[in-house]
């Protein structure tokens, strides 16, 4: 473990840039200023994080468009839902402009009750995965029986890759991960955000032989990264899968450059 770590610190050293962002779609929450306005663009910009990559960038700027250059201010309008016929006309593969409202209905509810999402997600003394279960019955307050696809809960199982996503990028703070929540909760208690290219990047590296890409793999992977490094066990992710998305990144070299 003492030697992987050496490597892996050695690839983030050298693809742990905010010049690497690009095509992701974190890159939209960079476009803000304030705290209340990147964690919305953070939600809805991974909560959107499937599919093709250059039409992920295309629907999150969509929806962002609607918000305006004040994400939060918009949403606590009292006129908030007259942007509701424009949303409504938005797709991005399963997800609808209706899905999409009720997120922001949510988002808004959380604002009005809680001041901030970070503050609703803070509250209360509870494991990670309990506050992530709490928070997500809150985004979904407006869909039916509290569930929808664009936000699953760990309850169901769920990986939550997206949601995870999420939280890497509020809690832990580099050159490319903002770090807007930096104190909310340590970064030792994050997961792994398990999409299809850390799944195969941890099973090659053995990490895990489950074939389901769930929870339980998102959390035995994460332990794995934990071993490697107990303080940070999502350090690399971003690292790790720039090779199978950018087309100068491939597998083949990663696997070669982490051999033993």
């Amino acid at each position: 473990m003492i030697l992987l770590r050496e490597k892996l610190d050695s690839l983030y050293l050298k693809y742990n840039k905010f010049e690497l962002i690009h095509p992701d779609p974190l890159e939209f929450v960079y476009n803000y200023n304030l705290p209340e306005d990147r964690e919305i663009a953070a939600i809805i910009a991974s909560s959107l994080a499937y599919g093709r990559v250059s039409q992920i960038l295309i629907s999150v700027k969509k929806i962002l468009s609607f918000l305006g250059d004040y994400p939060s201010k918009t949403l606590l309008k009292a006129n908030f839902e007259d942007i509701h016929p424009d949303i409504n006309l938005f797709k991005h593969r399963f997800t609808t402009g209706k899905e999409i409202f009720l997120l922001l209905k949510g988002i808004r509810s959380i604002l009005i009750k809680h001041g901030s999402l970070r503050n609703c997600f803070c509250e209360g003394e509870k494991q990670f995965l309990e506050r992530v279960s709490n928070f997500v019955s809150e985004l979904n307050i407006y869909f039916d029986d509290k569930k929808s696809y664009l936000l699953p809960s760990p309850k169901d199982g769920s990986a939550c890759k997206r949601l995870m996503l999420f939280f890497k990028w509020m809690i832990r703070k580099d050159e490319v991960d903002p770090g807007t929540w930096n104190l909310a909760v340590p970064a030792s208690e994050l997961i792994i955000p398990l999409d299809t290219h850390m799944y195969y990047i941890s099973r090659e590296l053995g990490f895990t032989k489950r074939k389901s890409a769930d929870l339980k793999t998102a959390i035995e992977i994460s332990r794995c990264f934990k071993e490697i490094n107990p303080d940070d066990p999502t350090k690399y992710d971003f690292t790790l899968t720039r090779f199978g998305i950018r087309s100068d990144m491939e597998y083949n070299s990663l696997f070669n450059l982490l051999s033993y």
